[in-house]
Parts: C-alpha cells; structure tokens; sequence
C-alpha cells in the first residue's frame, strides 16, 4: 500500500481538484480519484465492454433462443433498449447533479432517503462482484479450451481464470486510461467481428432475407419472460457511465451523453446482429440449430464459410472480450468500495487511491480478494466433476443471473429515485425528463424484475425450482435489508456519518 493515499479524518469531502501534498513532496488527491481523464468516447468504450458484444452474441443470443424457443429475440432487444432510453433520460438530467463513483447508490439515497441508498449500495456491491466473478468462469473455460485446442496446452479452468485475475488485478490499480485505451481496441476489434459474421450471415440467408425475428408475435408469446430476462442482461453494465463522473472531463455532460449513446449502439447492433442470426440460420431452424450447438453456433457457422484463422481469430477475440468485461466490471466494484469507504459506510481503508494514479487502489485490491477466493472455491467443488462445461453451468450461469437480478432492481429504484429528485426542480427540467420517462422506466423495470423472479430457475438452469432458485437471489438482497438497518444505525449513533451518505463527489 506504499502508494496510497493516507485516510482521511471523518467529515465531508474535500472540494474536487483540491489536491494535497504527499509527505515526500508528490501530489496525492486525498480520497479522490484520478480526475477528468475520460472523454465521451472512451467512456463510451468503456460501457460497451461491460457488455461485452462478441460474448453476448456468441454466447448469450444462441442460448436465449433456445432456452425460450423464440425467434423474436432481435425485437426483445429493441423493446429492451426503449425501456432503457426512457430510464438513461432521467439519469442522464440527475448525473448533472450527482457527481459519485457510487452511482446507484448516490442516486437513490438522494432520491428515495439515505437509509434505502445504503440498503441499495450493498445489493450494488453484491451484484456487480457477482457479474465480474461470474465471467471469470467463463473466461476460464474458454481459454482453457482454445489453448487445448490450437496449441495443445491442457490448463485447468481455474487457472486460467487466475491468470485474467493478475493482468486485471494490475490494471485495476493502475491510471483509468490505460483501462479505456486496452478496452477501445478490444471492443473495436469485437464489433469487427460480429460486423463479418453479419455480413456472411446476410449472404448465406438459406431462407432469404426476411422479416423473421423483427415480429411481434415472434416475441409476445409463450416465454416472453425467459426471452426478456435473459436479453436483459446483454445490457449489464450501460449504466457505468455515472460511476465514473469523478474522473470525466466534464461531470455535467459527458456520462450522460455516453449513456445514451451505449444504450443506443447496444440496443441497434444486439438487434441488427441477432436479426443476422435468424437470417443465417433461416427463421424456421434458428431454434433448433441454436439447441444443437448452443454457444458454438456462430463458430459452427464461421468454419463453413470463412477460413480456419478467422475462426480462430473469433474464438479469440471471445476470449479477449469476457476479458474487457472482467476489466469494466471490475473498475466498477473498485469504484463502488471506494465510495463507501469514503463515506464510512463501509470501512474507511476503502477510500484509499494511488498518488500517481488515482486508481482505487484498496477498492481494486478488494475486489481482486474476493474474486480470488470465490474462484479457488468453484475450482475445490469441482475438482471431483468430469464435466469440462462445471464453471460455465455454475460459477458463470449462477453468479452472472444473480447481478442481473440485483441490477434490474437497482435500476428500477433508481427511476422512482430521479423522480424524487428531479422533482423539486421542476424550473430546470420538463415534465417529461422529471416524471413521465423515469416514470414509464420504472414501471418497465419492475415488470422486468418480476420476470426474472419468475424465470429465475430457468435462468440458473434447474428445470424445477430448487434451493438455488431462492437462495442465490437472496444472497443478492439480503445484504441489501442489512445495509438499511445499518443505516438507522447510523442516523442514531454517528449522525456525522449519516449526514454525508450519498454527498461524496458532488461538485455543486
């Protein structure tokens, strides 16, 4: 920790771009992050790979079409990203506002009261550690299968994910541009990808180039919801933006701008490229083939019509974007632990950052701690199982369903909570911006919420509800119930802390 910062005494932040002498004459900003480094297009960037394109359209459209038996898929997209839009309007405006590396947090405790924010800053902690250690799995299986399969390594899964562990662990505690830079070219290079598979898709169209898959009657039916909650989590991770206001060059603009901007290219190029799916395949096999092959179905494809390098050049760049993934999602849980640190929500060390970074260096080190253990304990359960598919069908599926769940009810909650705010300003915003968009999200958001609660043992893959269809979400919530009772707790003991939640980064 010889490049962190000290703690700072309990109290309200120090005014942004304040910096304080380090003891050895450097300049440390005392419990803030590295400030206004981010542009609009790497934030952009930055939130893409979150979402990880070439994973989601590899992996996460072929099993939505065969876990829901829907040839609607590229339409849920497109109502997904309207609902999205609606939502990003209201959080856009409010980002204006709230300038904290904990963003749904710092939302709905500005909005919906300091106690539910708490609650909601630990189910955030729980669901985003969840999605970034969920891909770990996946990661591992994959490298481990492309080593195997073009070089002849044979490499257990963990370690694998081990080595994502250490290169993402030092990217973590390092400038968050070098993160965007590695991230622009990795997520660049996924589009190109899926843009040739597109193109190919286009040309092969066995049955023609229909309308297939853009149907209403295509996705309105018989599991909907499974189509919905399983689309949804293509989406994992637009809401970033905001978690870095403390670092973009202009707090005022730029997250909200690079929301809009994700959730549209997301909403368009998931549509557009899962419409190419049912094109290449033919609407009336799209399903089956998707059953048959699962999460080779585009490689299937590829090795029939493109030569052996370009598949392996995907299968790699599907390994490179779980990576970009592992990087964004841990960004964000770093982000998160420093901002409850700060505020003493959480353990004050938390708060630490690098003085030539200005990296969350103890949030990041946290986070690396927690995916390490998680992993060697998937790595010791499985240890006896001969099925290669173990981390993919546990650690990936479980965990990975488990934050989506969290999310989707964070992001609802966050709608009601820029209602909250934004209403008392009604001078400032339109009707529509302060109520009826967040308002139409929200409402939108629930019945996605509740869907996924209803699908979720098809999501985890138990055909009957099991133990697990419980017990997972309620690792996700329970946390949340604590941090409000912590939060009383707060109110009547530490009222200095209590006043500061939710206050961290503001800039006005």
């Amino acid at each position: 920790m010889s490049e962190s910062t000290t703690t700072r005494q309990a109290g309200p932040a120090a005014p942004a771009g304040a910096p304080a002498p380090h003891h050895d004459g450097r300049l440390a900003e005392d419990g803030r992050l590295g400030a206004r480094r981010i542009g609009i297009p790497a934030l952009v960037f930055m939130i893409i790979a979150a979402s990880a394109p070439l994973t989601v359209m590899a992996g996460g459209v072929p099993s939505n079409f065969a876990v829901s038996s829907l040839v609607g898929i590229p339409l849920s997209f497109v109502v997904l990203g309207v609902v999205l839009l609606l939502f990003s309007i209201g959080y856009a405006a409010m980002s204006r506002h709230v300038h904290n590396a904990g963003a749904f947090y710092a939302y709905i405790a500005k909005g919906l009261g300091k106690p539910v924010g708490v609650g909601a800053s630990l189910v955030a902690v729980v669901s985003y550690n969840c999605m970034q250690i969920g891909i770990a799995g996946l990661f591992g299986f994959a490298l481990s299968s492309f080593l195997a399969t073009v070089a002849g390594i044979s490499l257990p899964w963990w370690a694998c994910a081990l080595i994502a562990w250490v290169v993402v662990g030092i990217m973590g505690v390092n400038r968050v541009d070098l993160s965007a830079k590695v991230l622009g070219i990795v997520v660049a290079a996924e589009f190109l990808v899926v843009i040739v598979y597109d193109v190919l898709a286009l040309r092969a169209a066995p049955e023609g180039v229909t309308a297939d898959g853009l149907m209403p009657d295509q996705l309105f039916t018989a599991g909907v919801g499974a189509a919905l909650a399983f689309s949804i989590a293509a989406f994992m991770g637009f809401e970033s933006g905001a978690i870095y206001n403390e670092e973009v060059k202009d707090p005022r603009r730029t997250a909200g701008i690079a929301t809009l901007v994700a959730i549209t290219v997301i909403a368009l190029f998931y549509g557009f490229s899962s419409w190419a799916m049912v094109v290449g395949e033919g609407g009336s096999s799209v399903v089956a083939r998707s059953q048959e092959f699962g999460p080779d179905l585009m490689f299937v494809f590829l090795a029939d019509r493109a030569g052996a390098w370009f598949v392996d050049l995907a299968n790699l760049m599907f390994i490179t974007s779980l990576f970009a993934a592992l990087v964004a999602f841990h960004n964000i849980v770093s982000r998160y632990f420093f901002s409850l640190g700060r505020e003493r929500v959480l353990p004050v060390w938390l708060e630490r950052t690098g003085v030539r970074s200005g990296a969350p260096v103890a949030g990041s080190l946290a986070q690396s701690a927690l995916a390490l253990v998680v992993i060697l304990v998937f790595a010791l359960a499985g240890a006896g199982s001969d099925d290669p598919l173990f981390p993919v069908l546990t650690l990936f599926t479980w965990l990975t369903n488990m934050g989506a769940f969290g999310l989707v009810l964070l992001m609802a909650l966050t709608s009601l909570a820029v209602v909250g705010f934004l209403r008392r300003r009604p001078d400032e915003y339109s009707l529509w911006t302060r109520l009826i968009a967040p308002g139409l999200a929200a409402v939108g958001l629930v019945v996605l919420f509740v869907v996924i609660v209803v699908n979720f043992n098809v999501l985890i893959g138990s055909a009957d509800a099991s133990v697990l269809g419980w017990l997972l979400p309620a690792i996700v919530l329970v946390p949340g119930l604590f941090g409000t009772v912590w939060a009383w707790w707060l109110r009547d003991r530490r009222p200095e802390t209590y006043r500061g939640i939710g206050a961290g980064g503001e800039l006005d």
